[in-house]
């Protein structure tokens, strides 16, 4: 019998638990991962941005969690050598239209407690020579790192604390009891006091095997990429973000540094036919009737029909999407545009077609769920795993636990 089991060895997964370890060092902690090893899927499939907190609703669990996360990933990374480049963001409006649009990103940036400079034209050209513009906010907390990396060393600081992780253990089944939970996977059977799920793409099945109607659906978006030439890894100075359009529910295509020093375009945001669709050519019948025959996701794709389909066609054809980066890198060519692993992300959407834009969690007598955790979760990982773990004491208190919590604050936790 396990105090804790934990599902889902991304990030998210793997911060709470090592953070679980941290509070209950006493504890017997399982951790199951379906693939061979950690960060396969979201975590190891992003731009690797340390997201300062630029666009999220003020008050939201993003907005607080992005900012705590931001200040927490560097502290984890600097406590465990991984190196990371506080490089600062760059937002670029390159009509009157984005300059309205981002004075409400000003207002909001002050909002969330963010540094931020405005910059002129002039201002713009003498930070990034190969960016034009007619203004842009510079953000000087953002960053990049490589979060494979960082969910590795959490992997490591959770077994040195006595916690057990085991990889090809795909969960097929859970059964929640009055005492306990029962985790089927791995054609085993895994008993555990309380369950944590940190699912992702899966997030609904797995509420659904708990025994639950989710009141959501996630609909996969695969976010293509393109590498640039390495003669142009200096091309930019900053991360470069265009001013996102508001009725939109992406941010647009970016000019990202990454920490290898090279430099990648993107992403967009195509519907996936599969839920771990990281290929155009990967399709799932059974993913596409789901997702096809949710009304929620229905109504969404009807709202955002056309930029949906002009997502499409730029996924099809680099002309549409190269357009996109010279709006503010006209230097920038067809040629440039070269293969790049793509990404596919988790977004939950409601019933009534609406996509759930801040963190969700749906939870039981003895499971906490992770339902909802598009970025910044990645930069949010430990104030979630935080927040998560609170709310594990707070149904070892309800069901009559008898485990005793170790004194300590979250800026321990955080360090690791």
């Amino acid at each position: 019998m396990y105090d804790f089991i934990i599902i889902g060895g991304g990030i998210v997964g793997m911060s709470t638990a090592m953070q679980l370890m941290q509070v209950y060092p006493d504890a017997k902690v399982l951790l199951l991962e379906k693939e061979s090893g950690p960060a396969r899927h979201q975590t190891g499939h992003n731009s690797g941005v340390i997201h300062a907190g630029v666009y999220y609703t003020p008050g939201s669990l993003k907005a607080r969690f992005c900012l705590e996360g931001n200040k927490a990933t560097k502290a984890f990374c600097n406590k465990h050598g991984i190196r990371f480049d506080e490089c600062g963001k760059l937002l670029v409006a390159t009509n009157e239209l984005e300059m309205e649009r981002m004075k409400a990103l000003w207002e909001r940036t002050a909002a969330n407690g963010l540094e931020r400079h405005w910059l002129s034209a002039a201002e713009l050209r003498e930070r990034e020579p190969n960016i034009v513009g007619l203004g842009g906010i510079f953000v000087p907390s953002s960053g990049i790192v490589s979060y494979a990396e960082v969910t590795a060393a959490m992997g490591r600081e959770f077994q040195a604390a006595g916690g057990e992780i085991r990889y090809s253990a795909e969960v097929v089944g859970l059964d929640e009891r009055v005492d306990q939970v029962i985790v089927r996977a791995a054609g085993d059977e895994f008993r555990a006091r309380y369950l944590i799920t940190c699912s992702g793409l899966m997030a609904d099945r797995v509420v659904r095997m708990l025994g639950l109607e989710p009141s959501f659906i996630i609909c996969p978006f695969r976010g293509e990429y393109y590498l640039l030439p390495r003669q142009h890894n200096q091309i930019v100075n900053h991360l470069i973000y265009p001013i996102p359009d508001p009725s939109m529910p992406f941010l647009g295509v970016h000019l990202t540094r990454m920490i290898d020093g090279t430099v990648t375009v993107g992403p967009n945001a195509v519907l996936a036919m599969k839920r771990e669709g990281y290929r155009k050519s990967d399709i799932s019948l059974s993913d596409m009737v789901e997702t096809l025959t949710s009304p929620g996701i229905l109504k969404v794709l009807a709202k955002n029909l056309r930029p949906g389909l002009i997502e499409m066609k730029n996924s099809l054809f680099k002309g549409g999407y190269l357009k996109e980066v010279q709006k503010y890198c006209p230097s920038i060519t067809k040629a440039d545009l070269t293969p790049y692993p793509a990404g596919v992300r988790a977004q939950a959407v409601s019933r009534e077609g609406k996509l759930i834009d801040d963190f969700l969690f749906v939870n039981t007598p003895r499971s906490v769920n992770v339902c909802n955790a598009p970025s910044p979760a990645a930069t949010s990982a430990i104030p979630i795993g935080a927040h998560i773990v609170d709310k594990v004491r707070e149904q070892i208190a309800a069901t009559g636990g008898n485990f005793a919590p170790k004194a300590i604050d979250n800026k321990q936790r955080a360090a690791g």
